[in-house]
């Protein structure tokens, strides 16, 4: 939950920088790819799609295909992949401590 306050307060502030400097003459363009690449946040759909678990899969089940993705990476090197399954799994994190406090 207080990350994603965090995100969206850092991201409304970013936004309100970038309104100002366009009064000052910055580039209209460049605003707008900046605001495309910071309000970019995974969806819960799209985590649940990089594990490959549903709504109804157990934590523990999540949990076991978060490590193989996680360590599958790790050996090719893929630091790309692992950063997504990381974020997929803080993301899946953070739903379940809105919805009914930490995932057991």
């Amino acid at each position: 939950m207080g990350g994603g306050i965090l995100a969206r307060a850092v991201v409304q502030a970013y936004r309100q920088a970038l309104a100002n400097a366009s009064k000052n003459g910055v580039a209209q363009e460049t605003i707008q790819n900046t605001l495309r690449r910071a309000s970019k946040v995974m969806t819960e759909q799209e985590a649940r799609q990089i594990l490959g678990v549903t709504e109804e899969t157990p934590w523990e089940e999540i949990m076991r295909k978060y490590n193989t993705l996680f360590e599958n990476n790790a050996k090719n090197g893929n630091f790309y992949l692992q950063s997504k399954v990381h974020r997929a799994k803080e993301c899946l994190e953070n739903q379940a401590k809105d919805q009914d406090g930490y995932p057991n």
